[in-house]
């Protein structure tokens, strides 16, 4: 047989009664799911960044970066609204390499999902109590988002999981905004078409129980560039990409038309440092334009506190990411100054 059972898991009810959160952590994500909400719905004219590490590897890191970013929210806070990035789950193309903290605690060890779920848990409390923001995570498997659903303001699904229908119907039963990325070909359709799932009601099976949804009105888009049959990557964060997707959307009758703008992955060419420029870029386009500015709601940007790549297993550097490469912490708070200047 090709499965081998190591060990039954904790339900994430066991994990959330282990590892509980108090009544300030719970009034703060209300409070903050009810921004991000009143963003999306343009109730709130804020403009949204969700920033950070490509991979949330390293605790000490992470949180020492959160805090520095509550330092740059609170001075652009009428402009900008910080969402930031504890990815905690890395899908990988081939099936290779780290998969996020969730498969290993300790990047130099073997992979231990009990540890991994727990690690996540505190890493993400430990997170909101030492700076104040609920966060965003990539939501990889769906079975395991109750693990950490009353810690998330944000959730994204990743240009190789939005096709899947249980990440679809998993998005349908949310109460936070959740973004909907388009796939790795392109294809803007397919991305609708998951925003379509996600915003309708379902019943389908969840984590061995039959549950019902009753549709998730915040989903909505992120371009992320694409990639075609000859392994080439294509932007589509230009002004002509955000007409067309606008089109698009008035096609379809979805709530609340939105899009967030990923500033790395193939719109980049993983080129980090152009992130920089496709972000002035995006808001040169959403300032000229009535229509744009209602649509695009935000960026994605990867960035943590020492900029590019290493190793795994290398001399380790504290606070460089070791899956895509990011901006550094200069590069990434002069950023946030010019995005909440050009809002």
């Amino acid at each position: 047989m090709g499965f081998e059972f190591i060990k039954k898991l904790p339900t994430p009810e066991e994990i959330r009664s282990q590892y509980p959160i108090d009544a300030d952590i719970k009034t703060l994500k209300e409070k903050r799911d009810r921004e991000i909400r009143e963003i999306i719905t343009g109730a709130d004219q804020r403009f949204l960044v969700i920033i950070g590490p490509c991979s949330a590897d390293n605790e000490d890191a992470v949180c020492d970066y959160l805090t520095r970013l509550a330092r740059v929210q609170e001075k652009i806070r009428d402009k900008v609204f910080i969402i930031p990035r504890v990815y905690t789950n890395k899908p990988r193309t081939t099936g290779e390499g780290y998969k996020g903290m969730v498969h290993q605690p300790d990047p130099e060890k073997k992979p231990n999902l009990l540890a991994g779920l727990i690690a996540i848990r505190k890493m993400h409390i430990r997170a909101i109590r030492e700076s104040g923001f609920t966060c965003a995570d990539e939501m990889l498997y769906p079975e395991n988002y109750r693990y950490l659903s009353d810690l998330l303001s944000y959730v994204a699904v990743g240009a190789r999981s939005v096709e899947d229908q249980q990440h679809r119907l998993t998005v349908s039963g949310m109460d936070v905004a959740a973004g909907m990325k388009n796939p790795t070909s392109g294809d803007l359709s397919v991305m609708l078409n998951s925003i379509v799932a996600a915003q309708g009601a379902h019943r389908f099976i969840y984590r061995s129980w039959e549950v019902e949804t009753s549709g998730n009105p915040l989903a909505h888009s992120i371009l992320r560039g694409a990639v075609n049959k000859h392994g080439e990557t294509i932007p589509n964060y230009h002004y002509e990409d955000l007409r067309l997707l606008l089109e698009k959307y008035r096609q379809k009758d979805l709530k609340n038309p939105a899009v967030i703008i990923d500033t790395n992955h193939s719109n980049s060419n993983k080129q980090y440092e152009q992130q920089i420029r496709i972000a002035q870029e995006v808001l040169h386009s959403r300032r000229l334009d009535p229509d744009l500015h209602l649509l695009v709601k935000g960026l994605m940007i990867e960035s943590y506190l020492v900029p590019g790549a290493q190793k795994i297993g290398a001399e380790h550097v504290y606070g460089k990411s070791i899956t895509d490469a990011c901006l550094g912490w200069e590069q990434s708070e002069d950023l946030l100054y010019k995005i909440a200047e050009m809002c």
